[in-house]
């Protein structure tokens, strides 16, 4: 659960994107995530959803220098966030494909068109909903993309979806292009959208583990808490070189 475990470290290093040998080099949103809770040094922590966590990573990597620093307040809300119930990839995966179809190019709408049907039809399976049932927020979102909805419904309709295929599969890539696709978009926040999708998965991940993402947790929303204050606060900030790439 969360807070089991968690410390306020003494020095607490800058977002940065890539991945850092140690603190002192620097951190990502995971990283810093690691490090608060007490594991050991990883942009993989085991105690965050490990979609949830690639998730973050993306965002962190794709969100400017400038901006970055305005993911600090959600690192404590994902320490402790994992849960095996694959409700959890596909809600992220859907999360994922429903923000950044209205806005990426229109190469990549095809490819998240196909992601939120495939993940609506796992969800038929889980769920015993009739087949082709669609969530209202995807619907009104291939409604936003009627070209890209026609092409990928024909696409899927002989294509085989299972929860492994997605998992292994179909939600990291869909994660992957979302991402990169918000940061490339032609809209006047780039930056903005990709925090509230990673804080908007964040909520999808805590309901279906079952607890609400707040309560029995240290608040995150304003800076007056400690832990927030810490982290943002320019004194605690150690020298950091520019992360390097993820391997």
């Amino acid at each position: 659960m969360f807070g089991h475990g968690v410390q306020v470290p003494e020095l607490i290093p800058q977002l940065s994107r890539g991945k850092h040998r140690n603190p002192r080099k620097g951190a990502c949103f995971m990283e810093m995530a690691s490090y608060l809770a007490g594991e050991r040094w990883s942009d993989h922590p085991a105690s965050t959803h490990p979609l949830l966590a690639a998730l973050a990573r993306l965002v962190n990597d794709h969100t400017s220098d400038a901006r970055r620093g305005d993911l600090v307040e959600l690192v404590p809300s994902v320490i402790g966030l994992t849960s095996d119930d694959p409700h959890v990839d596909v809600q992220i995966m859907l999360r994922s494909a429903t923000t950044a179809l209205p806005v990426v190019a229109a190469e990549r709408q095809r490819v998240l068109a196909v992601s939120v049907l495939a993940a609506e039809r796992v969800l038929d399976g889980l769920d015993g909903r009739p087949a082709g049932a669609l969530e209202e927020r995807s619907r009104r979102t291939l409604e936003q993309v009627p070209d890209a909805a026609q092409w990928a419904h024909r696409f899927t309709r002989e294509m085989g979806t299972t929860v492994k295929g997605l998992q292994r599969h179909g939600a990291p890539n869909t994660v992957r292009h979302a991402v990169v696709g918000i940061a490339q978009a032609c809209i006047a926040d780039p930056d903005g959208m990709l925090r509230d999708l990673l804080a908007g998965a964040i909520e999808d991940c805590a309901a279906w583990a079952g607890r609400d993402a707040h309560p029995g947790a240290p608040a995150v929303s304003g800076p007056e808490h400690p832990w927030v204050a810490g982290l943002v606060s320019p004194t605690c900030a150690l020298p950091t070189e520019r992360g390097g790439s993820r391997r």
